[in-house]
């Protein structure tokens, strides 16, 4: 490489502790054993040992390991999938319950093979989930879908607790970044959620690093607010192989502060800013008063109650 294509240096701030205790290789071996996929893994999460030890949070990733885009940012392999596994969302929704989660992500590769995109097997991941732990609140990441709003419709006939889609970046970078994927067409998405469900929280996420400037930032925050998104997350992006875009800047910790300052003055409910900020971290705090109450009220009920009583202990 030449100079000016050497990688950039990453800083303290980004350097993590790993912390492989037993809870977490307990998770770890349920989900082999169940046959099932985390965006957590597969997408290198340093936030990992604090959401599956400490949080009772994790994200499932349904449909497959295999991804039909190749969006440059990303470490989920692509190709070809394998048909839908219809015991999936049993699986998932059972590991709920053996890991006790008080909070539940589930996202999805991008199925652009299929009509739906997925939304039939990911509406029953939810429902599967609800039934098998009432008491955990449940948020929803799926693909734009190719603009189906017919399936959209699929996905939120569920009633998620949170929904969430990600533009990733800012409008000038997204040809460049997302494979398949249309600014607007994300935006768009948010914004039909909120008339088919006005009372279900709406989330989107950014990664800064790719080259964007502050103005696009901020631009991105008052298009995100100008389709009824309530909930904004801003990480930094971090390349996964050498294969993959290349980090152009790393964003100071004050940098990011001051990036949430500026979300939650301009009207954002909630804003998580930060350099290992993800799409779902500390999501379980993200939830609606309402979600949150069904989820306390269930508890408190659930440790007075002899009969269900499990030790969810690892």
């Amino acid at each position: 490489m030449t100079k000016q294509e050497e990688y950039i240096r990453k800083p303290e701030w980004l350097k993590t502790k790993i912390n492989t205790n037993k809870s977490y290789n307990k998770l770890k071996k349920l989900m082999r054993e169940k046959n099932l996929n985390t965006v957590c893994e597969e997408a290198r999460c340093p936030n990992i040992h604090e959401c599956w030890s400490e949080r009772k949070t994790a994200t499932f990733m349904i449909l497959g390991d295999t991804c039909t885009r190749g969006c440059r940012f990303c470490a989920v392999k692509t190709g070809l999938p394998n048909e839908l596994d219809w015991g999936e969302p049993e699986r998932v929704a059972e590991s709920v319950a053996i890991m006790g989660l008080k909070h539940s992500v589930v996202t999805a590769v991008a199925r652009d093979d299929l009509k739906d995109g997925g939304a039939a097997v990911f509406a029953e991941t939810v429902r599967a989930i609800r039934r098998a732990n009432p008491g955990c609140t449940i948020e929803i990441l799926p693909s734009d879908m190719k603009g189906d709003y017919e399936s959209l419709h699929t996905l939120m006939d569920s009633e998620p607790d949170i929904f969430n889609h990600n533009i990733e970046t800012v409008r000038r970078l997204t040809k460049k970044v997302r494979a398949r994927a249309m600014y607007d067409r994300s935006l768009q998405l948010l914004e039909r959620v909120k008339e088919i469900a006005p009372k279900t929280p709406t989330k989107s996420s950014i990664m800064l690093g790719l080259g964007e400037t502050k103005e696009e930032i901020v631009q991105a925050m008052d298009d995100l607010l100008a389709h009824n998104v309530d909930i904004m997350t801003i990480g930094q992006y971090l390349q996964p192989t050498k294969k993959h875009l290349k980090v152009e800047k790393y964003y100071h910790p004050d940098e990011f502060a001051e990036l949430k300052e500026i979300a939650l003055k301009k009207g954002f409910q909630h804003c998580e800013s930060g350099p290992l900020v993800r799409s779902s971290y500390h999501a379980d705090e993200q939830v609606s008063q309402t979600s949150a109450q069904r989820r306390i009220k269930y508890m408190k009920e659930y440790e007075t109650n002899e009969k269900k009583q499990v030790d969810f202990t690892f």
